[in-house]
């Protein structure tokens, strides 16, 4: 036990270091590279300048110094301006430090988080994460990790970068003064350095788990808000008070931990800090005193001292932020990993092949997830163009998995679908989604174009959806359409979108619990008339002849075809 956890350490800090190394690397190889690198390179002429300044401060400090002490009045009012003037120019150069830095963090965090979304969004990949349960909070993580990460890899690059700039302009400053006072300064930041790391080191662990306890809190206070009305009816209070305060006492504990380590690196790091203070002025003011030194060169080896030190001491200054850095990059590698998929289709044991003139099934084998059970047994099927075909199952599960196996987010099974791209093929499940937004919107193709008041009443009319869109304010209201509308007129006003989209093909599941048989007869006809195939799933309610074949569905995932175009 003893010997793994120093591995582990070493593996993390490895794994963190690559992912990092990638990170940079595909931002200045992306497509803001231009951008990236312009403010970049000023970054780095700042930071030159920057340094090239404080090297000629000390030096004018030295000289106000030594003119104070031999009452040079000349000499003094020459170096104030000399001051006055450095300190104008390192302020400008400061503020336009800051300035180009914030908004090389703003290019970085919008394109990995448009990077990132992207790849979260294609091929399912949030459905197949969500419901594996492999990344917690990837939502908190792609909101705030990648801010977070953004912003820390930025300052924290820029000040190892400025350490070492620090340290080449400042050394020779010091070994000027005395060799000594230069050999104390590296001897111990390297002794610091080594402390900090001892006394800190648990805080990489306990920062990544504080994050991940305080998104559990939040994400159990946001299915709360989410749900009101369905806690209050179950009247399940006491159950969720009793989560929340699991939740509050798990991030509160870690928090204690993360609280006490960094007292202990607190008594350490402040004493370092002190003692910075004195060094310089005890080796220098022996020689000033013997007469081998001037009076300002004290206070220059102070500056060029702490200076030195503070460049060689990085590690010891940081290592709070760096602990957590190293948790936020860990966090955000697997949602950052997304941001690399290229569009491949995401399958399972059941493959997806795409034609844009049918819906097949070749041999299709649906099964339960983690199990050998079948819930469909080697179903196959060709679905031409314009064609009206009902599925029934005695189990809902076997539809539900059929539809989402058609989808692509069902992989346990074998066999090959053959449907059109997701683009031109309509899925509405037996819970309707409609996204935030106006009604517009949603109502029309993916591509944006505009629906027109002509096209969308109608279609609404037709399914009966009319009514609950004026009641909620019509077609250009932004509203939470899960707040506003029913499940059913939900239902309604996404069956009406097929109507306006008109796709390819269309699958819908129960059908007939958003309208009568004579509804979906003259929906499937309309739908026909537009060139749209129709699946059906899981409905019993409706009249077989208004379909061109029906499969039923055993318990057993054995299946039956009967075709009502030939009597068969």
């Amino acid at each position: 036990m003893t010997n793994s956890a120093p591995l582990q350490d070493r593996t993390f800090i490895r794994l963190t270091l690559s992912r990092l190394g990638r990170a940079i690397a595909n931002f200045g190889t992306g497509e803001v590279k231009g951008h990236a690198r312009l403010r970049a390179s000023l970054l780095l002429l700042l930071l030159l300048a920057i340094n090239g300044l404080n090297v000629l401060n000390s030096y004018v400090g030295r000289d106000f110094m030594t003119a104070i002490e031999h009452r040079n009045w000349q000499g003094f009012v020459y170096q104030t301006v000399l001051y006055i003037g450095v300190f104008a120019l390192l302020t400008l150069a400061a503020v336009f430090y800051r300035f180009t830095e914030e908004r090389l963090g703003l290019l970085w965090r919008e394109w990995m988080t448009h990077r990132i979304v992207g790849g979260y969004l294609a091929d399912h990949l949030y459905y197949h994460v969500n419901a594996s349960g492999t990344v917690t909070n990837p939502d908190q993580r792609i909101a705030d990790d990648v801010r977070t990460f953004t912003t820390m890899t930025l300052s924290l690059s820029l000040i190892f970068l400025n350490g070492t700039l620090t340290l080449i302009a400042f050394s020779g400053v010091l070994w000027s003064i005395s060799r000594l006072l230069f050999v104390v300064a590296v001897l111990y930041a390297i002794i610091g350095s080594a402390l900090a790391v001892l006394l800190g080191r648990p805080l990489v662990r306990l920062n990544y788990d504080q994050a991940d306890k305080e998104a559990n809190f939040r994400s159990d206070l946001i299915h709360i808000r989410e749900n009101t009305e369905s806690i209050a009816l179950a009247h399940c209070e006491a159950q969720l008070r009793g989560r929340l305060r699991r939740r509050v006492d798990a991030f509160s504990s870690n928090l204690r931990r993360i609280i006490a380590v960094n007292r202990n690196l607190g008594f350490f790091t402040t004493g370092y800090n002190y003692l910075t203070q004195l060094i310089p002025v005890v080796i220098v003011a022996p020689l000033f005193i013997r007469g081998s030194a001037e009076f300002g060169e004290i206070s220059q080896s102070a500056m060029a001292f702490g200076h030195v030190l503070g460049a060689f001491s990085l590690v010891v200054t940081q290592f709070p932020l760096l602990s957590s850095y190293a948790a936020v990059v860990t966090r955000l590698s697997p949602i950052g990993g997304w941001g690399e998929v290229t569009g491949e289709e995401v399958t399972g044991g059941i493959t997806i092949f795409e034609d844009e003139r049918r819906i097949a099934f070749e041999n299709v084998t649906v099964q339960t997830p983690h199990s050998t059970r079948a819930l469909i047994r080697a179903l196959t099927l060709d679905l031409p163009a314009r064609s009206r075909l009902l599925v029934t199952a005695a189990s809902d599960l076997a539809t539900d998995a059929l539809q989402k196996a058609i989808a692509g987010i069902w992989d346990a099974g074998e066999g090959r679908i053959v449907r059109p791209r997701l683009d031109d093929i309509a899925l509405l499940p037996d819970r309707p989604y409609t996204p935030p937004g106006t009604l517009r919107e949603f109502l029309g193709r993916s591509d944006g174009a505009v629906v027109e008041d002509a096209i969308a009443w109608p279609a609404l009319r037709t399914v009966g959806a009319a009514a609950a869109v004026e009641r909620a304010g019509g077609l250009d209201v932004e509203r939470d359409w899960d707040d506003v509308l029913s499940v059913e007129e939900q239902r309604l006003v996404a069956l009406a979108r097929l109507l306006i989209v008109s796709p390819r093909f269309a699958v819908i599941a129960h059908l007939g619990e958003g309208l009568d048989k004579d509804g979906a007869a003259r929906l499937l006809g309309a739908l026909v008339e537009r060139g749209t195939g129709c699946v059906v799933l899981g409905d019993d309610l409706l009249r077989r002849e208004d379909f061109d074949a029906v499969i039923e569905i055993d318990a057993e995932g054995g299946w039956k075809r009967t075709s009502l175009l030939d009597g068969a």
